[in-house]
């Protein structure tokens, strides 16, 4: 039987399942690391107040499903494998003693009890965090979200023994926090995470939801976002380049707190037809897109990560980005990086990517030797990492 020193907490892969979404970015992480490393480990679950760890053939099992997908035969497997795994793992609990319990989802860090139930259990906690951005940044989030993501980062401060981090810069915003928390984190990695290569799709001239000049903006349509920023260029640019102004597409469903965002979208939309807005995509067709795409627009005032600058670098595929210390840690040199409020400097710098500008051969140039992040970097770090945490003491 396969040695097992892990224990994997799917529950934020459960949930997905059984509402039947999509992946978001933080699920992609999630199953990476199922990929990775569900061979070598048991399943654990929690909801609430309630914790169990599946032993070797239910949690191989669970896997198996995790990986399926979404749709209603998966879910009434899933309802009928935890009626029969939960109830014997918490009749005969698997030992756990001792083993890393990997946490890459953020699930359940402000849960009452979480921190007890690991301590009791001799567990040694790694945890993948993603960002502080509610923290850091709570104008930009749901009321109250600022104090739940504080009780998840003090949970697993509290707890961790090690914490894998997706850039420097949330590592150190982590680390600016415990500070202020009169905590100490304990060891941590930074291991930039993956992105999977977008499968081929139609050819852009078939996809494009135009036959004019367009740039792609991606991302959630919400005021961290700063999509309004775009919006209010392209009136500047409807003002001076008139029939000519090129289209912007908004790849992304609306979010919340952007009221003011969505009434300028749904005004400008309605004069002229010069901003699409999709609110969904597969990946070979936001290949196809970002293929025809003068640029990528990514105006965000925070991110933790910005996945897609990289997968439009690993298109080949021009970047104007707001200048966050995340988007020169991942691609120093490559993008165009301007501030997050001067309307005059992207529009331009859109003026600039119109024709075959010096910027866009600068960056195609850079590009043509440009290696993207990939998993398996990403987990021969992890797994060169952890062994060595292993045997830090309890």
């Amino acid at each position: 039987m396969t040695e097992r020193p892990f224990v994997l907490d799917v529950s934020r892969l459960i949930w997905r399942l059984w509402a039947g979404r999509l992946p978001t970015g933080i699920d992609r992480v999630c199953l990476a690391y199922l990929e990775e490393f569900a061979d070598r480990s048991l399943a654990m679950l929690q909801s609430r107040e309630r914790r169990v760890v599946l032993g070797p053939r239910g949690s191989d099992r669970l896997f198996a499903l995790l990986r399926a997908g979404v749709g209603k035969p998966i879910r009434r497997a899933l309802v009928a494998r935890l009626a029969t795994a939960v109830p014997m793992a918490m009749a005969r609990p698997p030992r756990v003693e001792g083993k890393i319990y990997l946490n890459v989802g953020h699930t359940g860090l402000n849960a009452p009890g979480l921190v007890d139930w690991l301590v009791a259990k001799r567990l040694r906690p790694v945890f993948l965090i993603h960002d502080l951005i509610p923290i850091t940044h709570p104008q930009y989030c749901r009321a109250g979200e600022a104090d739940r993501h504080a009780a998840r980062m003090r949970g697993a401060l509290a707890a961790a023994q090690g914490f894998i981090v997706n850039s420097a810069d949330t590592g150190e915003e982590l680390a600016r926090f415990a500070r202020s928390e009169g905590l100490a984190p304990a060891p941590m990695l930074v291991a930039h995470l993956g992105i999977e290569p977008l499968a081929a799709g139609p050819k852009a001239a078939e996809l494009a939801p135009t036959d004019r000049p367009y740039f792609l903006c991606l991302g959630t349509i919400e005021a961290r976002k700063n999509h309004i920023l775009l919006l209010r260029a392209w009136q500047g640019l409807r003002e001076r380049l008139g029939e000519e102004t090129p289209d912007l597409v908004l790849v992304g469903q609306r979010g919340w707190e952007a009221q003011d965002t969505f009434d300028l979208l749904d005004s400008q939309q309605h004069e002229n037809g010069r901003i699409i807005e999709l609110a969904r995509c597969t990946d070979g067709e936001l290949a196809a897109l970002l293929d025809g795409a003068r640029a990528l627009l990514m105006p965000s005032h925070v991110e933790g990560y910005g996945l897609p600058v990289l997968e439009a670098f690993s298109r080949g595929t021009p970047v104007i980005a707001a200048d966050l210390a995340v988007y020169r840690e991942l691609a120093p040199g490559i993008p165009m990086l301007l501030p997050p409020d001067d309307v005059q400097a992207w529009q331009d710098a859109v003026l600039a990517c119109l024709g075959d500008s010096a910027e866009t051969a600068r960056q195609r140039q850079l590009l043509g030797d440009y290696q993207a992040p990939n998993w398996a970097d990403h987990m021969a770090l992890v797994e060169d990492w952890l062994p060595r945490l292993e045997s830090t003491p309890s």
